[in-house]
């Protein structure tokens, strides 16, 4: 029975997936059990969503590899799903859009149910802008929220310059929220407590504490494979399979992009010279 007290969830993950790991799918489960275990929220779907070729990041093969295997790997799944939007457009696409296109997508959802289609994208606006107005952390508790899982390195990149808008990371964490699953070594509360822009909205970053140590890294993974290692067990084992039938991960690929700037840095880079 449904705990009307609780605010619904979907978690959505966004990076490379190149490939996609064991622990990957090990974070949605980690921020599943954290976020339920509050009592404040009831997650009902986790996204997995791969980046664009055009993201240009060394050693990344075509997103159709990438989008393949992530659904091979999520088939057994019963909430975590995998979509190709962000990895279809042409151009590098921000996670802030990223996410606004899920949010809106998930809204559509929602008040499809007893949407007439003639009033459905009227109600839809109203919604959104009650949605933004209805507190200082933009948050409707009457509807599902959106927030974006990610590992302990993705948080530290946001104090990368020239990685992401400052704007950006304010709509990120403020107004849709952030799930931080920690891996051993790292310190998230420490880079929080130190960024003025995260302290801003520290209530809206879930850490989450992974206590059996896991360090399964899509960088070692690649490397074990270009070297003929095995890795049965750091991937599912269908993603293996994949993996030695269309033989991807070799020195070759991982030279892919080498000498081309990430597209991050090239769109904010530009823009401020020319600024």
């Amino acid at each position: 029975m449904e705990n009307p007290t609780t605010s619904k969830v979907v978690l959505l993950a966004c990076g490379s997936f190149n490939p996609i790991t064991n622990m990957h799918l090990r974070m949605f489960e980690l921020a599943r059990d954290h976020l339920e275990d509050t009592g404040h929220y009831s997650v009902i779907k986790g996204i997995i969503s791969p980046v664009g070729d055009a993201y240009k990041k060394k050693g990344l093969i075509e997103a159709s590899h990438r989008v393949e295997m992530a659904r091979l790997a999520t088939e057994s799944s019963e909430w975590i799903t995998v979509d190709s939007w962000e990895s279809q457009q042409s151009d590098w696409v921000e996670t802030s859009k990223v996410i606004r296109h899920h949010y809106e997508e998930l809204l559509a959802r929602e008040h499809n149910r007893d949407d007439v289609d003639t009033v459905k994208y009227t109600k839809k606006r109203r919604i959104e802008e009650n949605y933004i107005a209805s507190s200082v952390h933009h948050r409707k508790r009457d509807g599902p929220q959106l927030m974006l899982l990610c590992g302990a390195d993705v948080l530290e990149s946001f104090g990368i310059p020239n990685l992401w808008k400052q704007e950006d990371i304010a709509e990120i964490v403020g107004r849709y929220g952030l799930v931080c699953v920690t891996r051993s070594g790292g310190d998230p509360h420490k880079f929080i407590n130190q960024s003025d822009d995260l302290w801003k909205y520290r209530k809206n970053i879930h850490v989450v504490h992974e206590w059996v140590t896991n360090d399964i890294s899509a960088t070692h993974v690649r490397r074990a494979l270009r070297r003929g290692r095995s890795v049965r067990y750091l991937l599912p084992e269908s993603v293996v399979r994949y993996v030695q039938e269309h033989s991807l991960y070799s020195a070759e690929s991982e030279q892919k992009n080498a000498d081309v700037v990430l597209a991050p840095f090239q769109k904010y880079s530009d823009a401020s010279t020319s600024g």
